[in-house]
C-alpha cells in the first residue's frame, strides 16, 4: 500500500446495534474495492463479533482506515479504543425496527466525544424496512442535526437505489457498479419536503447561511457543500444515507461522502511535518505466533522502518524494524507513516495498550484511554490441575489485549476473580484461554468475605497447662473482651506481675493469630478490644508459647459468650438508567436489602440512582439490570464498609460452611 499525505487521510469507526451490518458493511466496502469476490449474506455470519478490525482501503486515490467494532455492549472496551484512533464515525441502523439500544450508545458515545458522524440506514431492501420512520424517530432525539441525505427509489426487493438530495440527482445500483439516472417523475414530489430538512440544517451550521434562509434566498450548491462539511466537522450535522449492505447499494456514495464531509487529520491539527514522531497505542492484539501487535494511532511527526523510539509511560527504547497496516489479518509493509494515520507495530514486548510513543525521550504522554470498569465478577479455575501458573499467565497477556477486564487473587477466599462487561465478555475471555493458551477453566460464583465480631462483653480464663516429663507447660490469662472501633486493639492491664512482661507480647501473637478465624463459621474476626488483666505463671513451665496458647483459649472462650456476630461487604452503588426505569431500580434495590441513597439527572433523559447493598445481593446485579432496563442502564460498585448479617440469613450462611467442610 502506497503512502499517503495526512490530508488524503480518513480514520472511520463504525458503530450500531449487534446485527445491523457493520460487518457486512466492510464486506461491501471491501467488494467495492475489489479485494474480496463476495459479499456475505447477513444470515451466513454467525460469528459475534468480540474485538475491533482494521480494515484499511484505498479509493479515488485516499486512503480510509476503518475500524469495524462489535456491536454487543459486552465489548464496550473495543469501541473506546476505536473513538481514542478514529476522527469520524458511521453508525449503522436497522432500518426494519426502532432506534436499539446500541444505536443509542453509539450515539451516546460519539455526543461525549463530539465525533463527526454520518447515519446509514440498512437494510432497505427489506419488507419491514421504514425509513420516515427512522428519520422522526432521530430528529425527535437530535432537531435540526438531522440532515436527510437520501430518499430511498423503490421498496422491498425493487430497492435499487436512492434519490441525492443534496445535488438532486439519482443513483441506482446493479450490486457492483453505481449509475447516476434521472430523478423518477413520480417522486418529484416526495423531495421537497426532505430536502427543505436538509436545507434547515445546513441553515444552522452558519450565521450567515441562517440570514440567507430567513430571507428567503437560494443556497448556492458550493454554499450547501460548504455549510454540509462545516456542520459535520463541527458535529452541528448529522447525515442521514440509506441503503442495503447485503446487496451493495449506497456503499459508492457513502464512500464519496466520507472524503467530501469527513475531517482529515489537518482538519483536527494533525499537519505537523516538522515535528518529531509521537503516538499512542490504542489497541494491542495478542497472536500466538506472530506475539504482540501494537496498533498506534500517529498523532506528530512521521514514522520511518529502522527508527529507535521511546516508550514514555514506561521509561524505556524500542527499536522499529517494519511498518505495517493490517487488513484481515493480514500484514501489509508499507514504507512510512505520516501524522493522522494508523500504523502496526510488531514484537514491542513492554508496550501496552495507553502508552505514548515517540522519538523525543522527553516528550509528555498523552492521556490514557478511560475504559469501563467491571460489571460483574466470577471465580475462575483450572479443570486440570497445575495449570494455576498458566492462568495467571494467560490471563495477563489477554489483559494486554483487552484492559475492559480485570482479574485478581482474592487471598481471603482464595479465589481467583476475573471482571468483565457482562456474562459473554467473561465467557469470551474462557474461550480465548483455550484457544491461544491451551487451558481448560471454569467459572463460578464469587466467596463473599464475610467477617466475625462481637455485640457483647466477656471476661474470660485462658488457661494452658500440660505436664509431661520434663519441663511441663504452663500459661494462665484473664481477658476482657468487647466491641472496638477499631480493626483489633490489645490492652494490658497487668499489676503485681500476674503475667511477666516478657510474656505479654506472645499473649498479643496468640490473639492476633487467633483473628484469622471465628467461632460462628471461621471467617476473619473485626472491630475487637481485648484487656489483659490478670492471670498467673509458673517459674520453670511458663513460655512464650505456653501463654501463646492460653490467649487463643480465652479468645474461644470470650468470642463464643460475648454475643458474635456475622459481618456482611456493603457496596456503594452509582446506576445510571433512562428515567422510565427509575420505578423499577428503586424496587429492586429494596428487594436486595438494599437502600438508596439519593438520586440525581444525567444527560440525555436518564438519572443516577445512589445506593448502598450487600455486596451478596449484587454478584449478578449487571445481567439483572441489562433486563431490567432493556440494555440501557449500567452501574459502577465499590466498597464502602460492614454491616451485621440478618439473624435468619446469618444461619443460612454458617449452615452452609459447616455442610462444605
Amino acid at each position: 500500500m502506497k503512502v499517503y499525505e495526512s490530508d488524503k487521510i480518513r480514520n472511520i469507526v463504525i458503530l450500531g446495534h449487534s446485527g445491523c451490518g457493520k460487518t457486512n458493511l466492510t464486506e461491501s466496502i471491501l467488494y467495492t474495492n475489489n479485494l474480496v469476490n463476495r459479499i456475505s449474506k447477513p444470515s451466513n455470519q454467525v460469528n459475534m463479533t468480540s474485538t475491533l478490525n482494521l480494515i484499511p482501503v484505498e479509493w479515488n486515490n485516499h486512503k480510509y482506515n476503518f475500524l469495524d467494532t462489535p456491536g454487543y455492549f459486552d465489548f464496550y472496551g473495543e469501541v473506546v479504543s476505536s473513538i481514542r484512533a478514529a476522527a469520524g464515525s458511521i453508525i449503522i441502523v436497522d432500518g426494519t425496527c426502532d432506534i436499539q439500544v446500541g444505536t443509542d450508545k453509539a450515539l451516546e458515545i460519539t455526543d461525549e466525544n463530539n465525533t463527526p458522524r454520518f447515519i446509514f440506514v440498512n437494510k432497505i431492501d427489506s419488507e419491514k424496512a421504514d425509513y420516515n420512520k427512522v428519520l422522526e424517530q432521530l430528529r425527535e432525539r437530535y432537531g435540526k442535526k438531522i440532515a436527510p441525505f437520501h430518499i430511498p427509489m423503490g421498496k422491498d426487493k425493487e430497492f435499487k437505489g436512492f434519490i441525492n438530495v443534496v445535488d438532486m440527482f439519482a443513483r441506482k445500483y446493479d450490486g457492483k457498479n453505481c449509475i447516476k439516472v434521472e430523478i423518477p417523475e413520480y417522486m418529484k414530489d416526495s423531495i421537497n419536503p426532505v430536502r427543505e430538512m436538509l436545507l434547515e440544517s445546513v441553515a444552522e451550521s452558519d450565521d450567515k447561511l441562517l440570514d440567507k434562509y430567513f430571507a428567503g434566498e437560494e443556497f448556492t450548491i458550493d454554499e450547501i457543500h460548504k455549510g454540509l462539511r462545516q456542520g459535520v466537522i463541527s458535529g452541528d450535522i448529522i447525515p442521514v444515507l440509506c441503503g442495503s449492505t447485503a446487496k451493495n447499494i449506497g456503499i459508492h456514495t457513502l464512500l464519496d461522502m466520507i472524503w467530501d464531509y469527513m475531517p482529515s487529520p489537518i482538519d483536527i491539527g494533525y499537519d505537523n511535518k516538522e515535528s518529531e514522531f509521537s503516538g499512542i497505542v490504542f489497541k494491542t492484539l495478542v497472536d500466538p505466533f506472530i506475539g504482540k501487535v501494537s496498533l498506534v494511532k500517529v498523532c506528530e511527526g512521521e514514522l520511518t522502518p529502522d527508527t529507535e523510539i521511546y516508550n514514555i509511560n514506561k521509561g524505556k527504547k524500542e527499536k522499529i524494524y517494519h511498518l505495517y497496516t493490517l487488513r484481515n489479518k493480514e500484514q501489509i509493509e508499507i514504507e512510512k507513516a505520516v501524522a493522522g494515520d494508523i500504523v502496526v507495530l510488531t514484537k514491542l514486548s513492554d508496550v501496552q495498550t495507553g502508552d505514548t510513543l515517540s522519538t523525543k525521550p522527553d516528550r509528555n504522554s498523552f492521556e490514557n484511554i478511560d475504559f469501563p470498569k467491571p460489571q460483574i465478577y466470577f471465580a475462575i479455575e483450572p479443570l486440570n490441575k497445575g495449570d494455576e501458573e498458566k492462568i495467571s499467565t494467560g490471563l495477563h497477556r489477554l489483559i494486554e489485549e483487552d484492559p475492559s477486564f480485570t482479574w485478581y487473587r482474592n487471598h481471603e477466599t482464595k479465589q481467583t476473580l476475573i471482571g468483565g462487561q457482562g456474562e459473554i465478555h467473561i465467557n469470551s475471555i474462557k474461550d480465548k484461554l483455550k484457544e491461544k493458551f491451551g487451558i481448560d477453566v471454569k467459572l463460578s460464583d464469587l466467596k463473599v468475605a464475610y467477617r466475625e465480631t462481637i455485640k457483647g462483653k466477656s471476661d474470660v480464663q485462658g488457661k494452658h497447662k500440660k505436664q509431661s516429663g520434663g519441663h511441663g507447660q504452663y500459661g494462665d490469662v484473664k481477658i476482657v473482651f468487647e466491641p472496638s472501633e477499631e480493626e483489633f486493639l490489645f490492652e494490658e492491664k497487668i499489676f503485681g506481675g500476674s503475667v511477666p512482661k516478657q510474656y505479654i507480647p506472645a499473649v498479643e501473637k496468640g490473639l492476633k493469630e487467633s483473628l484469622q478465624s471465628g467461632v460462628l463459621a471461621g471467617f476473619p474476626v473485626m472491630n475487637v478490644k481485648a484487656t489483659l488483666y490478670d492471670g498467673s505463671y509458673h517459674d520453670v513451665d511458663s513460655s512464650e508459647m505456653a501463654f501463646k496458647i492460653a490467649s487463643s483459649i480465652a479468645f474461644k472462650k470470650g468470642m463464643e459468650s460475648a454475643n458474635p456476630v456475622l459481618l456482611e461487604p456493603i457496596m456503594n452503588l452509582k446506576i445510571v438508567v433512562p428515567e422510565e426505569y427509575m420505578g423499577d431500580i428503586i424496587g429492586d434495590i429494596n428487594k436486595r436489602r438494599g437502600r438508596i441513597i439519593g438520586m440525581e439527572p444525567s444527560s440525555r433523559g436518564k438519572q443516577i440512582i445512589y445506593a448502598q447493598a450487600p455486596q451478596a445481593e449484587t454478584f449478578r446485579y449487571a445481567i439483572d439490570l441489562r433486563s431490567m432496563t432493556q440494555g440501557r442502564g449500567y452501574f459502577e460498585m465499590e466498597f464502602e464498609r460492614y454491616e451485621e448479617v440478618p439473624a435468619q440469613i446469618m444461619d443460612k450462611i454458617i449452615e452452609e460452611v459447616k455442610n462444605n467442610k
